[in-house]
């Protein structure tokens, strides 16, 4: 893994460390997390490989990471204080989300430094899946998937609350 990898998987995991503490439900509850998957996207999806089983494999890591982040959203704290949306990551939440992000980063270095490139080909091979970048994707979109459907929990949550008690939004009442 580069440095990079590194940087931008440990960044993913601390977004929810970070919530464990209570804190406002602002815009950087979403533009944080987003930002970096859209990085992430942009660094490492040329195109979608759609041959063999390939699509499969990203469909499932894809359910996957959406029923990681639905189940981190619905997991999260959300309430009304002073007027305020507030948001705390629960232990639940939290280990969802440091599962689904670790579980990326655990099997890119398993593959790349714990020997387990030669059943990972296997294993492709065995399923007709045709390429790295196939599983590049799959992991990647998984990644994606895990943030924006954690995150259009959130929103969704959030708006409910907000239409069931008046709260204030950048020093406006809604």
């Amino acid at each position: 893994m580069t440095a990079t990898e590194w940087i931008t998987d440990i960044a993913l995991v601390l977004i929810v460390l970070r919530q464990v503490r209570e804190d406002r439900l602002d815009h950087k509850t979403f533009l944080l997390p987003l930002g970096i998957v859209a990085f992430v996207a942009y660094s490492y999806l040329d195109s979608v490989p759609t041959a063999g089983n390939d699509l499969v494999l990203i469909a499932a890591l894809m359910a996957l990471g959406a029923a990681l982040g639905v189940a981190g959203g619905v997991y999260t704290r959300i309430r009304a204080l002073d007027g305020h949306l507030m948001i705390k990551a629960g232990a639940v939440s939290a280990i969802l989300w440091i599962v689904g992000m670790g579980a990326r980063m655990g099997f890119q270095v398993w593959v790349e430094h714990g020997g387990g490139a030669d059943d990972v080909a296997r294993f492709s091979l065995a399923h007709h899946i045709t390429s790295q970048e196939a599983w590049v994707t799959a992991f990647v979109l998984m990644a994606l998937t895990e943030v924006v459907t954690r995150v259009a929990t959130i929103l969704v949550r959030g708006r409910a609350l907000r239409a069931t008690r008046p709260v204030t939004v950048l020093d406006r009442t809604v």
